[in-house]
């Protein structure tokens, strides 16, 4: 009984992993030197266009 539960534990492992590392491979890949947060362009604000 003990080797049954520790091959499906070491399957259950190996599939867990497999998947990781498709996912390392395969997954969204960082672009370098894009900065997130683009600082705004002067004379581009929402308050110079409002009218009141």
């Amino acid at each position: 009984m003990a080797d049954n539960y520790l091959e499906k534990q070491m399957e259950q492992y190996q599939a867990r992993k497999a998947a990781w590392e498709k996912e390392r491979k395969y997954g969204k890949r960082k672009v370098a030197g894009t900065p997130l947060n683009k600082p705004k362009q002067p004379g581009t604000t929402t308050t110079e266009n409002k009218k009141e």
